[in-house]
Parts: structure tokens; C-alpha cells; sequence
């Protein structure tokens, strides 16, 4: 995150864009702490991908599933336990079944505190997002893998392991070829630099770069990112590339005993060059400071 003053980050369902049969996304606008919003529909229930930041936010999703359900039975799932994909889980408690894979579940219960308090210093608009958060508790809680019958339609929730948190987890929709990667793709027109906070030692770089070589084996035809505009298997190609490029350039500067102020220096401005309209520029030291704690041998 950077010091600039940061715009409401409000969840809006105009534009909802539809990627399939049953199968739509309300869309981040290219807005900061707003996610990309799935809601996934079967015969008989209808699942949604993330919550927005906060209560507000998340009565605005739950209105709109509602009506797009239509009677059908409502599920909730989220990515990962950063605020604004899960901390509105508590508006869906009566409406709604909350599905988390175990890890996810316990950054909720453990990590979940805290990120809400770093979150309310990122400014006003942020934290009056906020106001009224309380931590939900998942219905259901699995393991590595969990596929839901919508009626008609089989999704997948797979937990991935630890790469941008302890507890990723992805959303593929096989009929319709469509995977949700959360943040472990922030792509498109808002491509941005991935995210590696100074304080989140569960972080992984080699991780993160070993999912999503799985994740672009499968070959998606459609990859709605965390945030960003909804693009194809390149996005996740495009992050893949970019975390082999940042260890390579990395241990190779590190194999020659050169300072980590000097790596993160000289691969900064590698990356710059090699990625100009790539944001979050801010986040390249941390990543290169994961990967040399990460160096091999």
C-alpha cells in the first residue's frame, strides 16, 4: 500500500459482466480494496466469490445475489482472509452457508484481528468500510479440496498452500472453464506488482511461483484475478513469469555475496524497466527480501 489518500473503496453492481451461462462477475472498476465478485449459479443454489470490504459493501453483494438467486439456496466463499475479500462474511450469516478451506479459516481467527486494524489505518474512507466488522465463523470447513453441486454444476474450492497467505485458495468452474485466483493474480489494466507485506511471514515466493505453474498447466479459458480486468490463461503466465524472473535475477545477485540493499536496488529497477505500467512498485524490495530468505542452500 502506498501514502496516497485512497478513493472509498465501494463496491458498485453496475457493469456486471457475464462470463458464462449462470456465471457473472461484478467487476472492481479498477478500484483499489475492491475485489472482482463472483456469483455462481446451478439449478438449485448459488455460490458468491468474495464479500467486499466490510458490512456496507457486503449487504450491497448480499442484495444482489439475493435477487439473482431467486429462491435458489445461497453459498459464500472467499479467496483468502485479506478484509476486503472476507470481511463481510458476517452479513451473509443468515442467508447464506460460509465455506472456508482450514487454513483460511484459522488466518481468519488468528491473523484476522490484526489485518483489520493495520486496514483501518490506511485512511478514513477505508476505515468507515470497516465500521461494525465482527470476524465471521465458517458453516463449513474442509481440507485441501471441496466440490459443491449446484444442481446441473460442479464447483471446485482447492486450497492451494501457502503463496500470497498461508491459506489461498482458488475457484474453478470446469463447465465453463473459469478459474478465480484471488490475489494470486492482480492483472490486466491494473496489473500490480505482487504484494509481499513486510510483516506477513507466510508469504512465499517459490511457493506462489510453483501454484501458479499449476494453475496455468490446467489452462483456464477464462481467469477472473483479485483484482483487475478478466482475462485469459495469460494472467496467470504473465504473474508466473514475472515471480521466475524476480527469484532468478535474485539468487543470482545473491550466489555473488552482493548486499540485499544492493539485490533489491538493481532488481527494482530490472523489473521497472522490464514492467513500466506494472503498480505497486513499492512491493519489489519486499518481494526480493522473501526470496533471499528463501535462497536455496
Amino acid at each position: 500500500m502506498s501514502d496516497q489518500v485512497l478513493p472509498d473503496p465501494v463496491v458498485e453492481t453496475t457493469g456486471v459482466r457475464e462470463l458464462a451461462r449462470d456465471l457473472v462477475v461484478i467487476p472492481d472498476r479498477r478500484v483499489p480494496l475492491v475485489p472482482n465478485i463472483g456469483v455462481i449459479g446451478g439449478e438449485h443454489s448459488v455460490l458468491v466469490v468474495e464479500t467486499g470490504l466490510g458490512p456496507r459493501n457486503a449487504e450491497t453483494v448480499l442484495a444482489f445475489a439475493t435477487e439473482y438467486a431467486r429462491g435458489r439456496r445461497l453459498l459464500l466463499t472467499t479467496t483468502h482472509f485479506h478484509p476486503e475479500h472476507a470481511f463481510g462474511a458476517q452479513v451473509f450469516a443468515d442467508d447464506a452457508t460460509f465455506l472456508l478451506n482450514r487454513d483460511q479459516a484459522d488466518d481468519l481467527r488468528t491473523r484476522g484481528p490484526g489485518y483489520l486494524e493495520m486496514f483501518r489505518g490506511l485512511g478514513e474512507t477505508v476505515a468507515r468500510r470497516l465500521e461494525g466488522v465482527e470476524l465471521a465463523t465458517p458453516d463449513v470447513v474442509y481440507e485441501r479440496e471441496h466440490e459443491l453441486d449446484l444442481g446441473g454444476r460442479v464447483v471446485r474450492l482447492r486450497a492451494t498452500g501457502r503463496a500470497h497467505s498461508r491459506g489461498d485458495q482458488v475457484v474453478e468452474v470446469p463447465d465453463a472453464g473459469v478459474l478465480f485466483t484471488g490475489d494470486l493474480v492482480e492483472a490486466g489494466q491494473f496489473a500490480i506488482f505482487p504484494w509481499f507485506p513486510p510483516h506477513d511471514t507466510d508469504v512465499s515466493g517459490t511457493r506462489w511461483l510453483a501454484v501458479l505453474e499449476r494453475l496455468a498447466a490446467g489452462r483456464p479459458r477464462v481467469v477472473v484475478p483479485g483484482h483487475g480486468d478478466v482475462g485469459g490463461a495469460e494472467l496467470l503466465t504473465d504473474v508466473r513469469d514475472y515471480l521466475a524472473l524476480l527469484r532468478d535475477e535474485t539468487w543470482v545477485r545473491r550466489d555473488s555475496a552482493v548486499s540485499e540493499e544492493t539485490i533489491a536496488e538493481e532488481v527494482s529497477a530490472l523489473m521497472i524497466e522490464r514492467y513500466p505500467d506494472w503498480t505497486g512498485r513499492e512491493w519489489l524490495g519486499r518481494g526480493v527480501g522473501c526470496l533471499c530468505a528463501e535462497h536455496a542452500g
